[in-house]
């Protein structure tokens, strides 16, 4: 019955995501006529068709994968205000739970992807056309061979963060980076027994450019009690349950600074991060024993 319902799951998002790509890279092409107003709208229209696209994906999941959400913490959110997401990162599905959680509830999530995503068949371009920034991770050695390669990302940031302020939109960053795997986190030794270590460079570069404009950050902790699902699990079925803790906190003047040129204001951001982390750890330890009893 579970690989019926990953047939019959998966071609319905394949049908969805096919017929949505149409209009939404049709938008995405227009915006290229350097005419603002025109741009502006062709980034509201392709947000409403990638809405719908999600309302039609949650349907699917709904009616062929009966996993229940259990969602705390949605009262005070509002499809016109700005909004900065920051969320632990497991699985692929993470998306098509914050997806469905937030749909209609605050404006469309853009998240920072990497830059070889652009190249996934269909998707990357509708992420594109959506204006989703594509971040290059630039390593240590690379960065010492060029460089010129520093800031780069900071760069890229801004220049997305100035799209962003021309209507209210939702910026998802996944904190940790990667996502989560036992190996990862043995490598980093992190002190967080659920999580890998914050990192700080995304959130502050987003705040450092749009930080006057935000209105509240939204701190989202993912759970699966059954263990980390692949996307193949959940178009299956095989995945029963999802805890979803939403905490939606004040931007605080003193998160917003320079990062790259002050060490002590990056240090105070780090800190302030790995309190918001060891919270976190906090409420998927109660998840856990929730569980138990």
């Amino acid at each position: 019955m579970s690989w019926i319902r990953c047939v019959f799951s998966i071609f319905f998002y394949t049908i969805n995501t096919l017929i949505w790509f149409v209009p939404i890279f049709i938008c995405g092409l227009i915006k290229l006529i350097p005419i603002k107003p025109l741009q502006k709208l062709m980034s509201w229209t392709a947000k409403q068709c990638a809405s719908i696209w999600v309302t039609f994906n949650t349907l699917n999941q709904k009616l062929l994968t009966p996993t229940k959400l259990s969602v705390t913490g949605l009262e005070e959110l509002k499809l016109k205000d700005w909004y900065l997401v920051i969320a632990n990162h497991q699985s692929w599905v993470d998306i098509l739970v914050l997806q469905r959680v937030f749909n209609r509830k605050i404006p469309f999530l853009n998240f920072f992807l990497k830059k070889e995503l652009i190249y996934v068949p269909v998707l990357g371009l509708c992420w594109w056309a959506l204006d989703f920034p594509f971040m290059t991770r630039t390593s240590k050695s690379q960065l010492k061979k060029n460089p010129k390669l520093r800031g780069k990302d900071l760069e890229t940031t801004r220049k997305a963060c100035e799209k962003f302020k021309e209507m209210p939109v939702s910026v998802v960053n996944f904190v940790e980076g990667t996502r989560f795997t036992a190996q990862k986190h043995s490598r980093q030794n992190s002190p967080f027994p659920h999580l890998l270590k914050p990192k700080a460079g995304g959130v502050a570069f987003v705040m450092q450019a749009m930080g006057e404009q935000i209105s509240k950050v939204v701190n989202v902790t993912i759970q699966y009690p059954e263990g980390i699902p692949t996307f193949m699990d959940f178009a299956s079925g095989r995945v029963k349950q999802i805890n979803i803790h939403v905490e939606v906190m004040p931007v605080s003047q003193e998160l917003i600074g320079d990062y790259t040129g002050d060490s002590e204001f990056r240090v105070r951001f780090q800190s302030e991060l790995n309190r918001l982390w060891q919270e976190k750890e906090q409420q998927l330890s109660e998840f856990e024993q929730k569980l138990k009893s």
